[in-house]
């Protein structure tokens, strides 16, 4: 969007790069002109309900965005639903969310408030929990603040529509969150409130709360979802499709690279810092062949991890990778487990469970059918397999392709260390 303002121009665009919508446009420009006038920075909001510990890579789409508003002089106000959380985002939900205790919503937070500033600068951060306002309502407040809502606007979501029309039920504590999401709004009088495209309504409720309190409405601003590791589903803890910004380089490393093809241009552009020349010429040379997915998968993931390890860490995860996956080698560090036999040898199947390979035994079963298990670079392809011991009293466990232990049998109790 243009504007006969160079400053303002440059935060129109910048605000605007990587965004799905931007709502009202008139309405943000009126606000950062007032903003440049008076030098008083935009109060840029937004919330993250702990429903699980540790921030992943899906998460850090928006704090991207967020860093953006700092890197132009504005003040991010995250709000941690310790509240919120307690009731759960129903959005895409096509059931009710199982309750979590504040207990658990507060531990998880502490992780979240730990990690937010491996993208963020804290000098230009409020961090606030919403059960600052929450936790002291009276029942009357709280009965006034739902008057201001109805239970029309609410139905409007296309994910209790849904739920309706198929004869699902949907909780009474659930229509109260886009409710407190947009108080939260109030609360802290947010002037821009990002979010993913799922959240839209979500955000759209804060512009009328803020209305119904008598200030000016926020600006709302949706993001693209990120999709996870699998490439199917949004990156989601709850599905296993994630990459942990706190997880182990190798780790990071491992994920990254078992990514599909289609995905790897996307996360160039949503979750790295690498310049728009750059992910265009990657774009190119692996449309003209030049570059094969996997060295552009390398890349990606080496930059992740730089980001947010730094560069040796970074180095040393590529080489541990390869080492494993394009030497045929070990990875430095296995775990060492000792498990007792079974009749002429360890039970492949304990050994998993043992390991932690594998949950469950039909966890374990399953990864044997899929031919995803060997001992020692021989594929396990019997269930009931009994793994005789070695000479040395051990051999190597292979599950998928980053799960590892060395497996030690234990002759008698005094084999375990």
């Amino acid at each position: 969007m243009r504007h006969p303002d160079p400053e303002i121009g440059r935060q129109l665009e910048v605000i605007g790069s990587g965004a799905e919508e931007v709502l009202p446009q008139e309405e943000l420009v009126r606000k950062l002109e007032r903003s440049v006038r008076t030098g008083a920075p935009l109060r840029v909001k937004q919330g993250f309900d702990p429903t699980a510990p540790d921030i992943h890579l899906g998460h850090t789409v928006g704090l991207r965005k967020l860093r953006q508003f700092q890197d132009l002089g504005h003040v991010v106000v995250l709000v941690v639903g310790d509240y919120t959380g307690m009731v759960g985002d129903p959005s895409q939900r096509s059931e009710t969310r199982p309750r979590l205790t504040r207990e658990q919503v507060l531990r998880n937070a502490e992780t979240y408030k730990r990690q937010f500033f491996k993208v963020l600068d804290p000098a230009r951060t409020e961090v606030r929990e919403n059960g600052e306002w929450f936790a002291p309502m009276r029942f009357e407040e709280i009965m006034s603040l739902a008057a201001r809502l109805t239970v029309a606007r609410l139905l409007e979501r296309d994910d209790f529509e849904a739920r309706m029309s198929k004869g699902l039920p949907i909780s009474l504590h659930e229509l109260f969150y886009p409710l407190m999401q947009g108080y939260d709004s109030v609360a802290i009088r947010s002037d821009i409130e990002i979010g993913g495209t799922e959240q839209k309504f979500n955000l759209l409720v804060g512009r009328q709360m803020q209305q119904e309190f008598g200030q000016e409405p926020q600006i709302i601003l949706t993001l693209p979802i990120l999709e996870g590791i699998d490439g199917v589903a949004r990156m989601s803890k709850s599905l296993g499709n994630y990459v942990g910004v706190d997880e182990p380089p190798g780790e990071i490393y491992g994920k990254l690279m078992s990514i599909p093809d289609g995905l790897i241009l996307r996360y160039f552009r949503l979750v790295t810092d690498l310049p728009a020349e750059a992910i265009a010429k990657v774009e190119q040379d692996m449309g003209a062949g030049a570059v094969n997915p996997r060295d552009a998968k390398a890349r990606l993931a080496r930059e992740i991890v730089r980001m947010y390890h730094g560069p040796e860490a970074a180095e040393q995860a590529e080489a541990g990778f390869d080492r494993v996956f394009r030497a045929g080698g070990l990875p430095e560090t296995i775990a060492d487990v000792f498990v007792s036999p079974r009749g002429r040898g360890v039970w492949i199947i304990a050994a998993m469970r043992e390991a932690g390979l594998a949950a469950t035994a039909s966890q374990a079963r399953r990864l044997v059918r899929q031919g995803g298990v060997e001992v020692d670079g021989r594929r396990i392809e019997d269930e009931e397999e009994e793994v005789p011991a070695p000479d040395d009293g051990s051999f190597v466990l292979r599950v998928g392709k980053r799960g590892f232990a060395r497996i030690h049998v234990r002759r008698s109790e005094a084999d375990a260390p």
